[in-house]
């Protein structure tokens, strides 16, 4: 039984308004323009999620319940936790940062602008 429904996600608007679109993993194009880190770490939290074991690890070292992502993604502290993840585990901040086009410094630098 998967752990969350699944997501199917074309664009939206996250809580600092900016809309975006999250590239198709097959797209190797970097992403137009920088996107603020409350976006990437959305992003990411998407990432992280669409696999069940990846979910369930994330789930369980953070803590945090699916009710509790969905009540505080409008907290930094809250996007910061799949940010947190990544970093610590450098091979999931890899194939993060290839499947969202960006790079792992990007990942580590939204990290740190959550974390302030």
């Amino acid at each position: 039984m998967p752990l969350l429904a699944p997501i199917t996600l074309v664009s939206a608007t996250y809580p600092d308004q900016e809309a975006a679109t999250i590239p198709h993993m097959d797209d190797p194009s970097p992403s137009p323009s920088p996107l603020s880190a409350s976006t990437l770490a959305l992003a990411v939290l998407g990432w992280v999620l669409e696999n069940d074991d990846r979910a369930e690890r994330f789930l369980s070292l953070t803590g945090l319940t699916p009710d509790t992502l969905r009540a505080g993604l409008d907290d930094p502290s809250i996007l910061a936790a799949p940010l947190d993840f990544l970093a610590n585990h450098e091979p999931d901040l890899i194939r993060a940062a290839e499947a969202l086009a960006v790079t792992p410094e990007e990942l580590i630098a939204a990290r740190q602008e959550l974390s302030q």
